[in-house]
């Protein structure tokens, strides 16, 4: 499966429209960009295509139809991934952390909220009783992204020395589409917040992805040559990441 990348550069005017081609629906976005990219997305294996925006329907068709093989192949991975369903947060259900399966435990107690780990299988989730679903959430979430945030420093520095370019600033956010993206004007990556609950292997290899897009734009041959060269087991990574079970998201975009 595509390890949901993006490259950007600036804001843009998109202009939106759709057809089916082989009974598959495909999004069409048009705008100021060079090349035709076609992408395949969470949760099930929706078609985006980003077009300049002098291309057809016609062209985009001839596209898909030529990428036909490769597309179906991205939505049957998608389909055989494990999903969880929707979390109540509640004590029992099971919550992801660094790649690992953990039991969580809600403690109702006053003072401030608080998420640690105990002993080897457990997210223990401290807030006041009259804390309902959401804010038991949000409070995991922030948890989740000072651990994700206070990780990706010394990741910076050691990557920063092997590839040759400097980040100047990073940022978690949640995705639903992508792992991470990178804006190369203002040497920014962006990671999703959602790889803290993924194994630490693969947090890496979306830093370095995002890295060596600084040096090469597109998903192209120099682009793999640059991952082979920097991280020779960035494909074992990558496919590890695709298993990994997605979370529960309503995915509207």
């Amino acid at each position: 499966m595509i390890p949901y990348s993006n490259w950007s550069r600036s804001k843009v005017t998109t202009e939106h429209s759709h057809i089916q081609v082989s009974g598959i629906g495909v999004e069409i976005r048009r705008k100021a960009i060079k090349n035709l990219h076609v992408g395949v997305y969470p949760p099930y294996g929706r078609v985006r295509v980003a077009a300049p925006r002098h291309v057809d329907d016609e062209a985009v068709r001839l596209a898909i139809v030529s990428r036909l093989g490769w597309i179906r192949r991205q939505q049957q991975g998608f389909a055989r991934q494990e999903r969880q369903s929707a979390r109540e947060m509640v004590t029992g259900e099971s919550h992801y952390f660094k790649g690992r399966r953990y039991r969580l435990n809600v403690v109702e107690r006053p003072g401030s909220p608080r998420v640690r780990v105990t002993g080897h299988d457990t997210l223990e989730l401290n807030v006041p009783s009259d804390t309902d679903r959401d804010g038991r959430e949000q409070v995991l979430e922030r948890w989740y992204r000072c651990q994700l945030r206070a990780r990706i420093p010394a990741l910076l520095s050691k990557w920063e020395g092997v590839i040759g370019v400097e980040v100047a600033d990073y940022r978690v956010r949640k995705m639903k589409t992508r792992w991470g993206s990178c804006n190369a004007e203002a040497r920014r990556v962006w990671l999703n917040l959602e790889l803290m609950k993924k194994p630490p292997r693969c947090l890496e290899y979306i830093l370095v992805h995002e890295m060596v897009h600084l040096l090469e734009r597109h998903h192209n041959n120099r682009f793999r040559a640059l991952m082979d060269q920097y991280m020779p087991d960035w494909r074992l990574r990558k496919d590890e990441l695709n298993q990994a079970p997605l979370a529960h998201e309503s995915w509207v975009d």
